[in-house]
Protein backbone atom coordinates (compact mmCIF):
# COMPACT_ATOMS: atom_id res chain seq x y z
CA UNK A 1 0.00 0.00 0.00
CA UNK A 2 2.93 2.43 0.73
CA UNK A 3 4.79 1.59 -2.19
CA UNK A 4 1.06 2.62 -5.02
CA UNK A 5 1.37 5.75 -2.99
CA UNK A 6 4.44 6.53 -3.62
CA UNK A 7 4.09 5.38 -7.40
CA UNK A 8 1.01 7.95 -6.81
CA UNK A 9 3.04 10.71 -5.48
CA UNK A 10 6.37 10.23 -7.69
CA UNK A 11 3.52 10.52 -10.78
CA UNK A 12 1.57 13.40 -9.48
CA UNK A 13 4.76 15.16 -9.19
CA UNK A 14 6.58 14.11 -12.60
CA UNK A 15 3.03 15.29 -13.90
CA UNK A 16 3.35 18.71 -12.37
CA UNK A 17 7.22 18.96 -13.34
CA UNK A 18 6.05 18.24 -17.38
CA UNK A 19 3.21 20.85 -17.14
CA UNK A 20 6.18 23.57 -16.28
CA UNK A 21 8.16 22.07 -19.01
CA UNK A 22 5.42 22.67 -21.57
CA UNK A 23 5.29 26.46 -20.12
CA UNK A 24 9.02 27.17 -20.06
CA UNK A 25 8.84 25.66 -23.47
CA UNK A 26 6.17 27.56 -25.10
CA UNK A 27 7.64 30.88 -23.63
CA UNK A 28 11.07 30.22 -24.72
CA UNK A 29 10.03 29.64 -27.79
CA UNK A 30 8.09 31.86 -28.77
CA UNK A 31 11.67 34.22 -28.44
CA UNK A 32 12.73 33.37 -31.51
CA UNK A 33 16.43 32.88 -30.49
CA UNK A 34 17.93 31.12 -33.52
CA UNK A 35 20.79 29.67 -31.29
CA UNK A 36 18.29 28.35 -28.24
CA UNK A 37 15.95 26.77 -30.94
CA UNK A 38 18.71 25.08 -32.52
CA UNK A 39 19.59 23.09 -29.08
CA UNK A 40 15.77 22.55 -28.68
CA UNK A 41 16.24 21.19 -31.92
CA UNK A 42 19.22 18.69 -31.01
CA UNK A 43 17.20 17.59 -27.29
CA UNK A 44 14.30 16.87 -29.34
CA UNK A 45 16.31 14.59 -31.39
CA UNK A 46 18.16 12.55 -28.96
CA UNK A 47 14.77 12.33 -26.65
CA UNK A 48 13.34 11.16 -30.33
CA UNK A 49 15.36 8.79 -30.27
CA UNK A 50 15.27 7.36 -26.68
CA UNK A 51 11.53 7.35 -27.41
CA UNK A 52 12.50 4.94 -30.76
CA UNK A 53 14.45 2.94 -28.69
CA UNK A 54 12.34 1.62 -26.35
CA UNK A 55 9.38 1.88 -28.73
CA UNK A 56 9.02 -1.66 -30.01
CA UNK A 57 10.36 -3.72 -27.32
CA UNK A 58 7.61 -1.70 -24.96
CA UNK A 59 4.93 -3.26 -27.25
CA UNK A 60 6.29 -6.67 -27.64
CA UNK A 61 6.91 -7.31 -24.17
CA UNK A 62 3.70 -5.81 -22.77
CA UNK A 63 1.77 -8.04 -25.49
CA UNK A 64 3.73 -11.43 -24.49
CA UNK A 65 3.10 -11.13 -20.92
CA UNK A 66 -0.10 -9.88 -20.97
CA UNK A 67 -0.91 -13.18 -23.05
CA UNK A 68 0.82 -15.35 -21.34
CA UNK A 69 -0.23 -14.71 -17.61
CA UNK A 70 -3.48 -16.08 -19.15
CA UNK A 71 -2.04 -19.92 -19.50
CA UNK A 72 -1.64 -19.50 -15.72
CA UNK A 73 -5.05 -18.17 -14.67
CA UNK A 74 -6.77 -20.68 -12.24
CA UNK A 75 -9.59 -20.74 -14.81
CA UNK A 76 -9.23 -20.71 -18.54
CA UNK A 77 -12.44 -22.12 -19.39
CA UNK A 78 -16.03 -20.34 -20.16
CA UNK A 79 -15.73 -17.47 -17.96
CA UNK A 80 -12.13 -16.30 -19.33
CA UNK A 81 -13.52 -17.10 -22.97
CA UNK A 82 -16.47 -14.97 -22.19
CA UNK A 83 -14.50 -11.89 -20.41
CA UNK A 84 -12.09 -11.85 -23.64
CA UNK A 85 -14.60 -11.24 -25.95
CA UNK A 86 -16.57 -8.53 -24.17
CA UNK A 87 -13.21 -7.35 -23.72
CA UNK A 88 -12.37 -6.95 -27.30
CA UNK A 89 -15.60 -6.01 -28.64
CA UNK A 90 -16.10 -3.10 -26.62
CA UNK A 91 -12.63 -2.25 -27.17
CA UNK A 92 -12.70 -2.69 -30.81
CA UNK A 93 -15.85 -0.35 -30.89
CA UNK A 94 -14.32 2.45 -28.32
CA UNK A 95 -11.72 2.63 -31.19
CA UNK A 96 -13.80 2.27 -34.05
CA UNK A 97 -15.68 5.49 -32.76
CA UNK A 98 -12.85 7.31 -32.37
CA UNK A 99 -11.66 6.39 -35.91
CA UNK A 100 -15.58 7.47 -37.08
CA UNK A 101 -15.38 10.96 -35.44
CA UNK A 102 -11.61 11.62 -36.40
CA UNK A 103 -13.10 10.99 -40.30
CA UNK A 104 -16.11 13.01 -39.82
CA UNK A 105 -14.70 16.28 -37.79
CA UNK A 106 -10.80 15.92 -38.20
CA UNK A 107 -10.22 15.04 -41.90
CA UNK A 108 -14.28 15.03 -43.57
CA UNK A 109 -14.92 12.93 -46.56
CA UNK A 110 -16.87 13.97 -49.10
CA UNK A 111 -18.47 12.60 -51.68
CA UNK A 112 -16.33 14.13 -54.45
CA UNK A 113 -13.12 12.77 -52.31
CA UNK A 114 -14.34 8.98 -52.32
CA UNK A 115 -15.60 9.04 -55.76
CA UNK A 116 -12.16 10.57 -56.43
CA UNK A 117 -10.67 7.63 -54.55
CA UNK A 118 -12.54 5.14 -56.12
CA UNK A 119 -11.84 6.46 -59.64
CA UNK A 120 -8.48 5.96 -58.74
CA UNK A 121 -8.41 2.24 -57.51
CA UNK A 122 -6.72 0.70 -60.15
CA UNK A 123 -5.25 -3.15 -60.04
CA UNK A 124 -2.02 -1.72 -60.00
CA UNK A 125 -2.68 0.32 -56.35
CA UNK A 126 -4.32 -3.30 -55.47
CA UNK A 127 -1.60 -5.38 -56.48
CA UNK A 128 0.69 -2.73 -54.48
CA UNK A 129 -1.61 -2.55 -51.25
CA UNK A 130 -1.83 -6.67 -51.64
CA UNK A 131 1.96 -6.55 -51.30
CA UNK A 132 2.17 -4.29 -48.40
CA UNK A 133 -0.22 -7.31 -46.62
CA UNK A 134 2.90 -9.75 -47.48
CA UNK A 135 5.63 -7.41 -46.41
CA UNK A 136 3.50 -7.46 -42.85
CA UNK A 137 4.09 -11.10 -42.17
CA UNK A 138 7.48 -11.56 -41.31
CA UNK A 139 9.84 -13.88 -42.54
CA UNK A 140 12.93 -12.58 -40.40
CA UNK A 141 12.79 -12.54 -35.91
CA UNK A 142 15.15 -9.87 -35.64
CA UNK A 143 14.12 -7.36 -39.16
CA UNK A 144 10.61 -6.36 -37.83
CA UNK A 145 12.26 -5.06 -34.83
CA UNK A 146 15.07 -2.97 -36.84
CA UNK A 147 12.80 -1.49 -39.09
CA UNK A 148 10.37 -0.48 -36.36
CA UNK A 149 7.74 -2.38 -38.24
CA UNK A 150 4.68 -2.39 -35.75
CA UNK A 151 2.14 -4.43 -37.28
CA UNK A 152 4.63 -7.25 -37.74
CA UNK A 153 5.99 -7.06 -33.87
CA UNK A 154 2.53 -7.44 -32.87
CA UNK A 155 1.94 -10.28 -35.17
CA UNK A 156 5.07 -12.25 -33.58
CA UNK A 157 5.02 -10.60 -29.94
CA UNK A 158 0.88 -12.12 -30.26
CA UNK A 159 1.92 -15.49 -31.15
CA UNK A 160 4.64 -15.64 -29.03
CA UNK A 161 2.17 -15.64 -25.81
CA UNK A 162 -0.12 -17.16 -27.05
CA UNK A 163 2.28 -19.91 -27.33
CA UNK A 164 3.54 -19.36 -23.68
CA UNK A 165 -0.11 -19.34 -22.22
CA UNK A 166 -0.86 -22.64 -23.84
CA UNK A 167 2.19 -24.17 -22.89
CA UNK A 168 1.27 -23.56 -19.59
CA UNK A 169 -2.09 -24.27 -19.83
CA UNK A 170 -1.30 -28.27 -20.93
CA UNK A 171 1.04 -28.61 -18.66
CA UNK A 172 -1.26 -27.48 -15.91
CA UNK A 173 -3.67 -30.52 -17.17
CA UNK A 174 -0.70 -32.73 -17.46
CA UNK A 175 -0.06 -33.17 -21.28
CA UNK A 176 2.88 -31.44 -21.99
CA UNK A 177 5.93 -29.52 -20.34
CA UNK A 178 5.62 -25.28 -19.52
CA UNK A 179 8.08 -23.18 -20.33
CA UNK A 180 8.50 -21.42 -17.32
CA UNK A 181 12.24 -20.72 -17.84
CA UNK A 182 11.32 -18.65 -20.85
CA UNK A 183 8.01 -16.68 -19.50
CA UNK A 184 10.37 -15.77 -16.49
CA UNK A 185 12.74 -14.58 -18.19
CA UNK A 186 10.25 -12.62 -20.48
CA UNK A 187 8.87 -10.90 -16.90
CA UNK A 188 12.13 -9.70 -16.17
CA UNK A 189 13.07 -8.42 -19.26
CA UNK A 190 9.91 -6.44 -19.33
CA UNK A 191 10.84 -5.29 -15.82
CA UNK A 192 14.43 -3.62 -16.47
CA UNK A 193 12.85 -1.99 -19.65
CA UNK A 194 10.33 -0.56 -17.12
CA UNK A 195 13.52 0.99 -15.12
CA UNK A 196 14.51 2.22 -18.10
CA UNK A 197 11.66 3.59 -19.19
CA UNK A 198 11.21 5.17 -15.40
CA UNK A 199 14.58 6.66 -15.84
CA UNK A 200 13.73 8.41 -19.11
CA UNK A 201 10.39 9.39 -17.66
CA UNK A 202 12.69 11.01 -14.70
CA UNK A 203 14.50 13.30 -17.23
CA UNK A 204 11.15 13.73 -19.47
CA UNK A 205 10.69 17.50 -18.40
CA UNK A 206 13.96 18.81 -20.33
CA UNK A 207 12.85 17.03 -23.37
CA UNK A 208 9.65 18.64 -23.37
CA UNK A 209 10.76 21.49 -22.92
CA UNK A 210 12.61 20.96 -26.31
CA UNK A 211 9.18 19.61 -27.92
CA UNK A 212 7.10 22.72 -26.58
CA UNK A 213 9.57 25.18 -28.05
CA UNK A 214 9.41 23.84 -31.42
CA UNK A 215 5.97 24.08 -31.31
CA UNK A 216 5.70 27.22 -30.04
CA UNK A 217 5.83 28.65 -33.71
CA UNK A 218 3.22 25.96 -35.01
CA UNK A 219 1.15 27.46 -32.45
CA UNK A 220 1.96 31.36 -33.20
CA UNK A 221 0.54 30.68 -36.73
CA UNK A 222 -2.54 29.02 -35.09
CA UNK A 223 -2.57 25.98 -37.41
CA UNK A 224 -2.11 23.46 -34.74
CA UNK A 225 -3.99 25.19 -31.94
CA UNK A 226 -7.53 24.87 -34.55
CA UNK A 227 -6.41 21.35 -35.07
CA UNK A 228 -6.17 20.56 -31.33
CA UNK A 229 -9.61 21.95 -30.35
CA UNK A 230 -11.11 19.46 -33.41
CA UNK A 231 -8.74 16.60 -31.69
CA UNK A 232 -9.98 17.25 -27.93
CA UNK A 233 -13.72 17.81 -29.33
CA UNK A 234 -13.32 14.17 -30.65
CA UNK A 235 -11.74 12.72 -27.59
CA UNK A 236 -14.52 13.89 -25.32
CA UNK A 237 -17.09 12.96 -27.80
CA UNK A 238 -15.77 9.72 -28.46
CA UNK A 239 -15.50 8.99 -24.42
CA UNK A 240 -18.83 10.12 -24.33
CA UNK A 241 -20.82 8.12 -26.86
CA UNK A 242 -18.95 4.61 -25.56
CA UNK A 243 -19.67 5.95 -21.91
CA UNK A 244 -23.68 6.47 -21.84
CA UNK A 245 -24.26 4.83 -25.66
CA UNK A 246 -22.41 1.80 -26.69
CA UNK A 247 -21.57 0.39 -23.19
CA UNK A 248 -25.37 0.61 -22.31
CA UNK A 249 -26.42 -0.83 -25.36
CA UNK A 250 -24.16 -3.75 -24.68
CA UNK A 251 -26.24 -4.40 -21.32
CA UNK A 252 -29.47 -3.83 -23.19
CA UNK A 253 -28.85 -6.51 -25.52
CA UNK A 254 -27.98 -9.06 -22.79
CA UNK A 255 -31.20 -7.89 -20.89
CA UNK A 256 -29.74 -6.04 -18.20
CA UNK A 257 -30.45 -2.58 -17.27
CA UNK A 258 -27.87 -0.32 -17.83
CA UNK A 259 -29.57 2.36 -14.95
CA UNK A 260 -29.43 -0.70 -12.37
CA UNK A 261 -26.15 -1.61 -13.32
CA UNK A 262 -24.08 2.01 -13.45
CA UNK A 263 -26.02 2.52 -9.64
CA UNK A 264 -24.49 -0.53 -8.37
CA UNK A 265 -20.88 0.33 -9.70
CA UNK A 266 -21.00 4.34 -9.03
CA UNK A 267 -18.29 4.28 -6.23
CA UNK A 268 -16.18 2.84 -8.61
CA UNK A 269 -16.57 4.65 -11.43
CA UNK A 270 -16.46 8.15 -9.38
CA UNK A 271 -13.48 6.66 -7.20
CA UNK A 272 -11.92 5.92 -10.74
CA UNK A 273 -12.13 9.46 -12.30
CA UNK A 274 -10.16 11.08 -8.93
CA UNK A 275 -7.66 8.14 -8.88
CA UNK A 276 -7.21 8.30 -12.11
CA UNK A 277 -5.74 4.58 -11.81
CA UNK A 278 -8.11 1.32 -13.04
CA UNK A 279 -5.79 -0.77 -10.65
CA UNK A 280 -6.17 1.47 -7.34
CA UNK A 281 -9.90 1.09 -7.52
CA UNK A 282 -9.85 -2.37 -8.54
CA UNK A 283 -10.84 -3.36 -4.54
CA UNK A 284 -13.75 -1.32 -4.33
CA UNK A 285 -14.93 -2.06 -7.90
CA UNK A 286 -14.92 -5.81 -6.94
CA UNK A 287 -16.88 -4.76 -3.87
CA UNK A 288 -19.60 -2.99 -5.79
CA UNK A 289 -20.11 -5.81 -7.69
CA UNK A 290 -20.53 -8.04 -5.28
CA UNK A 291 -22.14 -6.61 -2.73
CA UNK A 292 -24.14 -3.59 -4.84
CA UNK A 293 -24.64 -5.30 -7.65
CA UNK A 294 -24.94 -9.25 -7.00
CA UNK A 295 -22.46 -10.60 -9.18
CA UNK A 296 -21.58 -14.14 -7.19
CA UNK A 297 -18.19 -13.60 -5.89
CA UNK A 298 -16.08 -16.22 -7.91
CA UNK A 299 -17.19 -14.37 -10.65
CA UNK A 300 -16.20 -10.88 -9.68
CA UNK A 301 -13.06 -11.79 -8.39
CA UNK A 302 -11.67 -13.67 -11.49
CA UNK A 303 -13.01 -10.93 -14.08
CA UNK A 304 -12.20 -7.66 -12.45
CA UNK A 305 -8.88 -8.41 -12.16
CA UNK A 306 -8.40 -9.39 -15.99
CA UNK A 307 -10.78 -6.59 -17.22
CA UNK A 308 -8.47 -4.25 -14.81
CA UNK A 309 -4.97 -5.44 -16.90
CA UNK A 310 -6.72 -5.93 -20.41
CA UNK A 311 -9.80 -4.09 -21.16
CA UNK A 312 -8.97 -0.77 -22.37
CA UNK A 313 -12.02 1.01 -23.87
CA UNK A 314 -10.77 4.84 -23.08
CA UNK A 315 -6.96 3.96 -24.08
CA UNK A 316 -7.68 2.38 -27.05
CA UNK A 317 -9.45 5.37 -28.36
CA UNK A 318 -7.05 7.64 -27.22
CA UNK A 319 -3.94 5.48 -28.99
CA UNK A 320 -5.62 5.81 -32.36
CA UNK A 321 -6.78 8.71 -32.57
CA UNK A 322 -3.92 11.02 -30.95
CA UNK A 323 -1.04 9.39 -33.64
CA UNK A 324 -3.71 9.68 -36.92
CA UNK A 325 -3.90 13.26 -35.64
CA UNK A 326 -0.35 13.97 -34.97
CA UNK A 327 0.16 11.95 -38.58
CA UNK A 328 -2.37 14.43 -39.83
CA UNK A 329 -0.22 17.53 -37.90
CA UNK A 330 2.95 16.04 -40.09
CA UNK A 331 0.49 15.64 -43.84
CA UNK A 332 1.35 11.48 -43.17
CA UNK A 333 -2.44 10.43 -43.63
CA UNK A 334 -3.78 9.12 -47.25
CA UNK A 335 -5.20 11.78 -48.88
CA UNK A 336 -7.45 12.15 -52.35
CA UNK A 337 -4.73 10.60 -54.32
CA UNK A 338 -4.59 7.71 -52.07
CA UNK A 339 -6.53 4.31 -53.72
CA UNK A 340 -9.51 3.96 -51.64
CA UNK A 341 -8.04 0.22 -50.86
CA UNK A 342 -4.74 1.73 -49.89
CA UNK A 343 -7.26 4.05 -47.62
CA UNK A 344 -9.09 1.39 -45.92
CA UNK A 345 -6.29 -0.85 -45.10
CA UNK A 346 -4.18 2.33 -43.46
CA UNK A 347 -7.05 3.10 -40.99
CA UNK A 348 -7.92 -0.60 -40.51
CA UNK A 349 -4.01 -1.17 -39.94
CA UNK A 350 -4.09 1.36 -36.94
CA UNK A 351 -7.23 0.14 -35.57
CA UNK A 352 -5.75 -3.30 -34.84
CA UNK A 353 -2.55 -1.68 -33.83
CA UNK A 354 -4.94 0.56 -31.06
CA UNK A 355 -6.82 -2.05 -30.03
CA UNK A 356 -3.86 -4.60 -29.28
CA UNK A 357 -1.54 -1.80 -28.01
CA UNK A 358 -4.14 -1.36 -25.89
CA UNK A 359 -4.81 -4.72 -24.52
CA UNK A 360 -1.12 -5.07 -23.76
CA UNK A 361 -0.91 -1.45 -22.21
CA UNK A 362 -1.01 -2.69 -18.74
CA UNK A 363 1.39 -1.91 -16.41
CA UNK A 364 3.80 1.05 -18.44
CA UNK A 365 4.60 3.70 -16.75
CA UNK A 366 2.40 7.06 -17.85
CA UNK A 367 0.07 4.66 -19.40
CA UNK A 368 -1.32 5.84 -23.17
CA UNK A 369 0.45 9.22 -23.28
CA UNK A 370 3.15 7.21 -23.11
CA UNK A 371 2.81 4.19 -25.43
CA UNK A 372 1.48 6.51 -27.91
CA UNK A 373 4.39 8.39 -27.69
CA UNK A 374 6.28 5.19 -28.53
CA UNK A 375 4.34 4.49 -31.44
CA UNK A 376 4.79 7.91 -33.16
CA UNK A 377 8.21 8.44 -32.24
CA UNK A 378 8.86 5.11 -34.66
CA UNK A 379 7.08 6.49 -37.78
CA UNK A 380 9.00 8.85 -40.19
CA UNK A 381 8.50 12.16 -40.39
CA UNK A 382 6.33 12.18 -37.68
CA UNK A 383 6.26 15.57 -35.61
CA UNK A 384 6.32 14.40 -32.38
CA UNK A 385 6.36 17.58 -30.46
CA UNK A 386 2.95 18.00 -31.18
CA UNK A 387 2.31 15.37 -28.00
CA UNK A 388 3.86 18.26 -25.72
CA UNK A 389 0.91 20.15 -26.79
CA UNK A 390 -1.61 17.39 -25.59
CA UNK A 391 0.21 17.10 -22.60
CA UNK A 392 -1.80 19.09 -20.61
CA UNK A 393 -4.70 18.22 -21.54
CA UNK A 394 -3.95 14.85 -20.57
CA UNK A 395 -5.19 15.13 -17.54
CA UNK A 396 -8.52 15.92 -17.70
CA UNK A 397 -8.42 13.18 -20.48
CA UNK A 398 -6.94 10.61 -18.64
CA UNK A 399 -9.44 11.03 -15.77
CA UNK A 400 -12.59 10.44 -17.78
CA UNK A 401 -10.86 7.49 -19.80
CA UNK A 402 -9.97 5.65 -16.37
CA UNK A 403 -13.61 6.25 -15.01
CA UNK A 404 -14.61 5.06 -18.71
CA UNK A 405 -11.98 2.00 -18.68
CA UNK A 406 -13.73 1.03 -14.71
CA UNK A 407 -17.23 1.48 -16.15
CA UNK A 408 -16.51 -0.89 -18.80
CA UNK A 409 -14.81 -3.14 -16.47
CA UNK A 410 -18.04 -3.27 -14.56
CA UNK A 411 -20.36 -3.91 -17.86
CA UNK A 412 -18.18 -6.51 -18.84
CA UNK A 413 -18.17 -8.39 -15.21
CA UNK A 414 -22.36 -7.83 -15.29
CA UNK A 415 -22.61 -9.45 -19.02
CA UNK A 416 -20.17 -12.35 -17.89
CA UNK A 417 -22.35 -12.94 -14.60
CA UNK A 418 -25.28 -12.62 -16.63
CA UNK A 419 -24.13 -15.31 -19.15
CA UNK A 420 -23.05 -17.80 -16.77
CA UNK A 421 -26.11 -17.37 -14.54
CA UNK A 422 -28.09 -17.78 -17.61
Amino acid sequence: MNHSRMMKRFLDNTLLQLLAAVVVGLLLGFLGIAWLNEVFGFVATIFTRLFQLLATPTIALAIITTLASFGASADVGRIFRRTLTYTLLTTFVAAAVGLTLFLLISQPLTSQSLTELAADSSTEAGESYLQHIIEVIPNNLVRPFLEGNVLSVLLLATAVGLALAYSERRQQQGEGKGFQVITKFVFEVQELLFMLIRALVKVLPIGIIAFSAQLAIQISDGVVAGALGRYLLIILTGNAIQFFVVLPLFLLARGLNPLHVFRGMMPAVLMALFTKSSAATLPVTMQCAEQRLGVRSEVARFVLPICTTINMNGCAAFILVTSLFVMQCGGLLPDASTSLPAVIGFYALWLFIAVFAAVGNAGVPMGCYFLTLSLVSGIEGAPVAVLGLILPLYTVIDMIETAENVWSDSCVCALTAKGRSA
